[in-house]
């Protein structure tokens, strides 16, 4: 390379820096090929078991776009070889590469691109004075101290320069005549430089994954646990890194005493110098690491028939060597981390929310700017290329000033350098903008699908169809930055304290090791590394002090995160002309029938087995037993019942219980979709009726009820906006003990896709006490709010059904549940008066009292709540 022509790199020189770069590669060889064989061995095991990665999220994510897509052009000044000042036509790529082009002619025409910069560890700074401190810094002059100021590096033609200054590498200059066009460089360049360090890495191919265990064991051996910041690009880049970083002080120990001439020549000197030897080891890191990575296929190839034939024995053989691990590893892990580290994860979570809540906060608010701003902008017309256009440029421009508040983690962190030795903060920073800019690029994909969808259906109504779908991404976007913030969180939090945790116990534990490699049988000593069950225990043990301490910051408010909702599949595309979305089912397809549940159907069995009713099931069971219910039992005094009161039971679990007696049929009629009146009924001689209060309350219930059937929970948590915190299995059980059991037979109520229960329960000589368990999910609010004996007589006269569901004009868009709905009439079905004994009326209550027991007792078991837990 030309670069090497001035350099102080004699034939010596390159000979030694070949040779410590080969024997840096053997010595990494052994790490790689071990790695290897393990990663092959648990993506075998994931594609048997089906593990799926990531969590459920709610917008819609875009595929890729591909390499040679642009992202960017522009004229702009840049300084060349010749140490010159040109023009040149920039271009980034969709793999986030910069090329740079004589003109935009000869780019229209294909002509190669003059240069192409990968910014890889790259530093952007727009300064002279902090760039001229910031190479300073990076030339280790002795006599730096002693002598004037540097001068400037190089004489800037325009008033805003653009300096990136590139580990290892030259640095380049840019200059513009416009700070607006800066801005949008920068942004761009910072864009590049984020993914170059991180989309490689990020990869979970089983090579990637190889290559990252290995390197991390390979630092470990010599001494080194704490977070690596040169951990950036490409395999190739990686390890050119740390040949370099073991490199350099020989060079600087032999050279730099021999460079001569004022301070800017002997800089210039070092650096070009420092280029030379990174293209030389880079060059024989390609060569030899591809080698080896073919190598490892090979074998890798070769065992997969054994792998796959001795899934369970190598899986128990790496179980036994994991219990065994536990005994040695356990408690002095255990003390270390609770002395040393738990107590610091607070303060640590502390440091880290505030900077990243406001960058996320910065961008929802611009969101919702552009988004009103689309709204106001293309009123009609459908989806035009200038509203496409319009949406790829979304933020893109602002999003900078939203990074700037994560920035802030670069300061603050360095506070930890000293108790757990932890100087990688650009790590974090630039994990938590690339997670904020894919968040940003989900919503505007989502925005544009929703919009594509309901336009189909109404074309002429874009107005109110665009504001909808604003409305709707951004409840989604709340509950996907809930969930991305709690994942960078925790993994900022391991990867701050757990090289400290390793590095503690790796004087008593490390020399231990290799005694359990004999618990582990000969044939799958590849597939089960000692080493890893060892990490993998420490992490486990880390990661339940930071997820308590994550869920404990997810239950303060102040913080805007939600509660866990692990098992929650959601979907994002649905016709926006619908109120509510179709839960657990993929965008194409129908909604699911309500079907009815265990509990209701045992209360009907015990209650009608007494009270002479009959209960009817005409819908589908799906199997659903993973849901645990929550079930909230509300019964009024005997002085406040009225002479008949509603039996409501709202529930989302399905379970495969076959109906034992028929219901009466049930019918569709129209509801409205904004505000739902009384339903009407079945029978024209119900009309005739006059309105009591036990009607009006069953009108109130059955208005509440067509709101239950949104499974997502939404938590006013500021006076601004609405968030959503979608809950699985949220039910409730509403009993009310009626004080006279003789009436006319019931109308029959039809409410749009639900199911309506009419079951009688002579309840007149007893009254069950309140009772509220709740799931950790819920509100504790929708239990402590409900009233009893007057106040619940008024509420049911007067005001809204006692339901967790708010109106329906005002629930909301998001995933749906089912609901299935028991209401109470005074009168047996058949007509006929009940002709219940005291005694038979009892054994009814307490037959109820001990199914709700039941209930209780199963949840407890399953999942206790909070407040039972000991």
């Amino acid at each position: 390379m030309g670069a090497s022509s001035s350099s102080l790199l004699d034939e010596s020189k390159i000979s030694y820096i070949r040779g410590r770069t080969e024997a840096e590669l053997k010595n990494f060889s052994p790490h790689y090929r071990r790695q290897s064989c393990v990663a092959f061995f648990c993506h075998l095991k994931d594609e048997v078991e089906q593990h799926r990665a990531g969590q459920a999220q709610l917008l819609k994510q875009k595929e890729p776009l591909q390499a040679s897509e642009v992202l960017y052009t522009d004229n702009v000044l840049y300084f060349d070889d010749n140490r010159k000042w040109r023009e040149r036509f920039v271009v980034v790529r969709a793999d986030y590469s910069l090329e740079l082009h004589d003109n935009q002619e000869s780019y229209t025409k294909g002509t190669p691109a003059r240069h192409k910069l990968l910014p890889t560890g790259g530093t952007v700074l727009t300064l002279e004075e902090k760039y001229t401190a910031f190479v300073d810094k990076a030339f280790p002059d002795p006599n730096g101290s002693k002598e004037e100021p540097s001068v400037p590096v190089v004489a800037v033609p325009a008033p805003f320069p653009v300096y990136l200054s590139l580990p290892y590498r030259r640095d380049s200059y840019f200059c513009f005549q416009q700070e607006e066009k800066r801005a949008c460089f920068v942004s761009i360049l910072n864009d590049c430089i984020r993914h170059q360090n991180q989309d490689y890495l990020k990869s979970m191919e089983c090579e990637v994954q190889a290559f990252l265990k290995a390197i991390h064991f390979y630092r470990q051996e010599k001494g080194h646990y704490e977070s690596w910041d040169m951990l950036v690009g490409t395999d190739c880049q990686v390890l050119a890194n740390l040949v370099m970083e073991e490199l350099l002080p020989s060079l600087q120990t032999e050279l730099l005493p021999k460079l001569k001439g004022k301070k800017p020549e002997r800089k210039r000197v070092w650096f070009v110098t420092v280029e030379a030897t990174y293209e030389l080891v880079h060059e024989q890191l390609r060569e030899g690491l591809e080698s080896l990575k073919n190598e490892c296929r090979e074998a890798t190839k070769q065992q997969e028939a054994l792998i796959r034939s001795d899934m369970d024995q190598i899986i128990n053989s790496q179980t036994f060597l994991e219990t065994k691990l536990q005994a040695l590893v356990s408690e002095p892990a255990v003390k270390y981390c609770s002395e040393s580290v738990a107590p610091y994860l607070t303060s640590i979570l502390e440091e880290l929310m505030g900077p990243i809540s406001a960058g996320f906060q910065a961008m929802r608010l611009l969101l919702e700017d552009e988004l009103t701003r689309i709204c106001k902008d293309f009123p009609q017309g459908g989806v035009t290329d200038e509203l496409q256009s319009a949406l790829q440029q979304l933020g893109r421009d602002r999003m900078e000033d939203c990074y700037q508040h994560v920035n802030v983690l670069k300061e603050q962190l360095q506070e930890l350098h000293n108790r757990f030795k932890f100087s990688n903060s650009t790590r974090v920073v630039h994990g938590t903008q690339s997670q904020m800019q894919q968040l940003m690029e989900n919503a505007v994909h989502t925005f544009e699908l929703l919009l594509q969808s309901a336009l189909k259906d109404k074309p002429d109504k874009q107005a109110s169809v665009t504001e909808k779908a604003k409305l709707r991404v951004l409840k989604q976007f709340d509950y996907d930055s809930s969930t991305i913030r709690k994942k960078i969180f925790q993994e900022a939090l391991v990867d701050i304290t757990l090289p400290a945790i390793k590095r503690n116990l790796a004087p008593a534990c490390k020399t231990e090791l290799q005694n359990f490699e004999q618990f582990v049988f000969a044939d799958y000593t590849n597939f089960v590394q000692v080493e890893n069950v060892y990490e993998n225990i420490l992490l486990n043990l880390l990661n339940n002090e930071v997820n308590k301490v994550v869920k404990e910051a997810a239950s303060l408010k102040k913080n805007n995160l939600f509660a866990d909702s692990t098992d929650l599949q959601c979907v994002s595309q649905s016709s926006l002309a619908d109120s509510r979305t179709p839960p657990l089912s993929a965008p194409s397809s129908p909604p699911r029938r309500p079907a009815s549940v265990t509990l209701s159907l045992q209360a009907e069995q015990k209650i009608t087995s007494r009270s002479g009713g009959s209960v009817s099931e005409d819908t589908p069971q799906i199997h659903d037993a993973s849901v645990i219910p929550t079930v909230t039992i509300t019964v009024s005094s005997p002085e406040s019942v009225e002479p008949a009161s509603p039996l409501h039971v709202s529930e989302t679990t399905q379970p495969d219980v076959p109906p034992t007696s028929p219901i009466p049929e049930v019918s569709e009629t129209d509801v409205s979709s904004t505000k739902p009146e009384t339903t009407s009924t079945a029978e024209d001689s119900s009309a005739s009726q006059p309105e009591t209060p036990s009607m009006t309350a069953k009108d109130e219930v059955t208005e509440g009820s067509s709101v239950s059937t949104d499974r997502a929970v939404y938590l006013n948590s500021t006076a601004e906006e609405t968030l959503v915190s979608p809950v699985i299995a949220s039910e409730t059980l509403h009993l009310e003990a009626d004080e006279e059991s003789e009436g006319a037979s019931p109308p029959k109520s039809e409410v749009e896709e639900e199911c309506v229960h009419v079951v009688q329960p002579d309840v007149n000589t007893e009254v069950l006490p309140d009772v509220c368990v709740e799931d950790n999910a819920v509100d504790n609010k929708a239990c402590e709010g409900a009233p009893s004996s007057d106040e619940d007589r008024n509420e049911t006269q007067d005001g809204p059904a006692l339901d967790a569901s708010p109106p329906l004009d005002s629930v909301p868009e998001g995933p749906a549940g089912v609901a299935v709905v028991l209401t109470s009439e005074p009168g047996n079905q058949s007509g006929a008066e009940s002709t219940d004994s005291p005694e038979e009326t009892a054994d009814s209550v307490q037959a109820i009292r001990d199914l709700i027991m039941e209930v209780i007792e199963v949840e407890d078991t399953v999942r206790p709540c909070t407040e039972n837990k000991p």
